[in-house]
């Protein structure tokens, strides 16, 4: 049996960016990332600023995210930066990335997040579920449309980033294929 892919967005789910700058969420330790790393900063492009980019990480999400049934993949604007990074931080071994390649920051004119149609192509017709802070209404549709297999979308408030709600939500979605695997 095929394990459902769980593409990771960094900004917003792992790193609750949206959360008051001078209170750190409980549980999260900080992490300065040098601006000449390479990494973009998803809500503003390549980093741009001298000082080091903060980012906000709980050690604790990678044992949870192993403990779910996934095959874990980075769907991030850090690429296989979050694999020097964040993994590290987290506990996680190397993971594969989605390459966005020209995609990048595309925005597309019908409102369909720049990163969906590069996931779905992923996919490839597995089942996964995408945990990001900017899906909408318009990913779910296309991804309805557009990929054979079951998609969740799970929208994580960047305030917060992902919570002990959120990991029952991915368990909940990987045991109903689990189901509809050995049911159908």
């Amino acid at each position: 049996m095929i394990q459902p892919l769980l593409f990771l967005d960094v900004d917003g789910p792992l790193n609750p960016y949206a959360a008051k700058p001078e209170k750190r969420p409980d549980g999260y330790i900080t992490l300065r990332v040098p601006q000449d790393s390479g990494t973009r900063d998803e809500h503003r492009g390549l980093s741009a600023r001298r000082r080091p980019l903060r980012v906000w990480l709980d050690p604790e999400h990678g044992r949870h995210l192993l403990q779910l049934g996934y095959e874990l993949c980075w769907a991030t604007t850090w690429m296989d930066e979050a694999n020097r990074w964040i993994a590290p931080v987290l506990g996680l071994p190397e993971l594969p990335f989605v390459d966005f390649g020209d995609a990048l920051f595309q925005e597309h004119a019908d409102g369909v997040h720049w990163k969906t149609g590069p996931l779905v192509d992923y996919a490839d017709g597995r089942p996964f579920a995408w945990v990001d802070d900017e899906q909408s209404d318009l990913d779910q549709a296309y991804v309805t449309a557009h990929h054979r297999g079951p998609g969740l979308l799970h929208h994580v408030n960047p305030r917060i980033g992902l919570s002990e709600n959120d990991f029952h939500t991915l368990a909940d979605f990987a045991s109903s294929l689990d189901t509809s695997r050995t049911t159908g």
